[in-house]
């Protein structure tokens, strides 16, 4: 079931790996390059807009297949257009918008046919496919285009986000809700919205925007090798499998950690542990074998972190509910907020102190923020009397 999440991998590899390159081979200018995998990124927070359509008259599973088939189609095209930035930034978005609902449609089908103690296990492989995704598709999807005629390259790339097609069609699959389907745009409305109005998603929506775990330098240190002294090639073997074999062991470590943590208390863990580790790497000369340890490290833990999202938001999902697409694109879409506006502050923290600037920057921020959301889960959990399971 974890699989079924390949296409956001794939999709992030092909637009935030694969175009630069292409885009740079071709002498475009970096501010060109910038605002196409800018444009890419939009979607990671816009999708959740379109999500309620995943719960509207078709089953969440025919809604993932033709996702899936899209975002294929789209890579295809967009690879085959990279002299033309304004029709690429459009197919880019077009892209990565029907990846992120391929992504809601799977996270809201899964969470209505696993029971509460499987979605501990969903949850960690989830991101492990992501994860995995992202590395193989980062490193075989520019081989497949330099290596083979024109057009098959792309072809091929594109055929990848159809994989995981065969496990939607093995997974039992819900019908639509029926009273979705015939009810009036305006009454359909009514029960999205009713969505936000749950004290659960409320809290939740609260607690993912907090920069708890964000780690927002683990997508910027790739571009910072210089500072370490190391290689070209041997940034781009860390950032390819170095991060995601660390990527992979992260996620997958969270089902053992929150047999002993509640996940809540889990995901403010982790986040304190990363924190700490990027205060370590203030203390550790300006080496290669040091850029490799951050790289590694702030990989593997944030997936980590990720993990434990994608429990807090399929334990938050009522069995069955009939807008289970709709929430889980909204949380998810939430979640990586902080990722955008962490790395514009530890940028500017690099721009004032260089690198010693930003690790504090991003940590001191990462703890701040811990240090509050566990004094108000503490508040929650005396108010109530009782322990709670993880969402509250």
């Amino acid at each position: 079931m974890g699989f079924g999440n390949l296409p956001i991998g794939l999709s992030g590899a092909v637009t935030l790996v694969t175009v630069p390159q292409l885009l740079a081979a071709q002498g475009t200018p970096e501010s060109a390059i910038a605002l196409v995998t800018t444009v890419a990124l939009i979607a990671g927070f816009t999708n959740f807009l379109l999500a309620p359509v995943l719960d509207w008259r078709l089953s969440r599973r025919t809604y993932a297949i033709i996702m899936a088939l899209l975002g294929g189609i789209l890579s295809f095209v967009l690879l085959l257009q990279t002299r033309d930035l304004e029709l690429l930034a459009v197919l880019v978005l077009l892209q990565s918008l029907a990846a992120y609902l391929n992504q809601a449609a799977v996270g809201g089908w899964l969470s209505s046919v696993t029971s509460p103690e499987q979605k501990n296990a969903l949850g960690a492989w989830l991101q492990a496919a992501n994860v995995a995704a992202f590395g193989v598709g980062a490193g075989l999807a520019i081989l497949l285009i330099r290596n083979l005629p024109p057009g098959l390259g792309a072809g091929a790339v594109g055929l990848l986000s159809l994989v995981p097609i065969p496990i939607y069609l093995a997974i039992p699959a819900p019908p639509a809700n029926a009273k979705l389907g015939h009810e009036s745009f305006r009454a359909f409305l009514r029960d999205v919205f009713a969505v936000l109005r749950r004290p659960t998603v409320r809290w939740l929506l609260f607690f993912l925007v907090m920069p708890a775990a964000s780690f927002a330098l683990s997508n910027t240190l790739s571009g910072l090798g210089g500072d370490f002294g190391a290689s070209e090639e041997m940034v781009g073997a860390v950032s390819g499998v170095g991060v995601a074999i660390a990527g992979i062991v992260g996620a997958l470590l969270v089902p053992p950690i929150i047999r002993g943590f509640a996940v809540d208390r889990a995901y403010l863990l982790i986040g304190a542990v990363g924190a700490a580790s990027t205060l370590l790497q203030i203390a550790l000369p300006r080496i290669p074998a040091t850029f490799a340890l951050g790289m590694i490290g702030q990989n593997g833990i944030q997936a980590a972190a990720f993990a434990a999202v994608n429990v807090l938001t399929l334990r938050s999902i009522p069995h069955n509910h009939p807008l289970a697409a709709t929430q889980y694109a909204l949380l998810m879409a939430v979640s990586g907020l902080p990722l955008a506006y962490m790395q514009a502050i530890d940028g500017a923290a690099y721009g004032h102190g260089g690198l010693t600037a930003s690790y504090l920057a991003d940590a001191l921020i990462s703890l701040s923020a811990c240090a509050v959301l566990a004094m108000l889960l503490w508040r929650r959990r005396a108010r109530a009397g009782v322990e709670a399971s993880g969402v509250v």
